[in-house]
């Protein structure tokens, strides 16, 4: 039987601060969006367009993210292309594809600190080591990024033949 990959990338800037929620149950659900730039020639002009990507993130990556993440942030996404359905409460149906995160990678360093007062407030106990982690993740990024590109054809490879 074949195989088959489901895996997104991402690198961008949030449109929007995260959006925070929780299940019935108690699990911790975030939504942000993060545009991507693209270029192309079209008869030797330059062209240019945006995308926007809806990101969901689930548990203690949401929350991590709803505290530290805000418009403008540059982050790299991975994840998997999901895509869901329903019906509103006029019998619409509707549809949405998003990403839901693996992992997110702050690529930069937060705004200034009256930007994100109010934030820091709320978790000024667990920045250090969430901080820790985001540093880690910082400075190995181009190992990461280049291990999940390789991994993706290498899968593709075994896939095809």
């Amino acid at each position: 039987m074949a195989r088959s990959v489901n895996l997104a990338f991402i690198l961008g800037n949030l449109t929007r601060d995260p959006q925070m929620r929780y299940t019935p149950n108690g699990t911790a659900v975030a939504s942000f969006s993060v545009a991507t730039n693209r270029t192309w020639l079209s008869e030797g002009i330059e062209q240019e367009a945006v995308d926007f990507h809806n990101i969901v993130v689930w548990n203690k990556l949401a929350e991590t993210c709803n505290n530290l993440l805000s418009k403008g942030r540059k982050v790299f996404v991975r994840g998997r292309i999901a895509n869901r359905t329903w019906d509103d409460a006029a019998g619409l149906k509707h549809y949405r594809t998003e990403i839901v995160a693996e992992e997110v990678i702050f690529l930069d360093a937060p705004r200034g600190k009256a930007e994100n007062e109010s934030k820091q407030k709320e978790t000024q106990a667990k920045e250090t080591e969430e901080n820790e982690s985001v540093n880690v993740k910082e400075e190995n990024i181009r190992e990461r990024l280049l291990g999940s590109i390789v991994m993706v054809i290498g899968v593709a490879l075994i896939t095809l033949f």
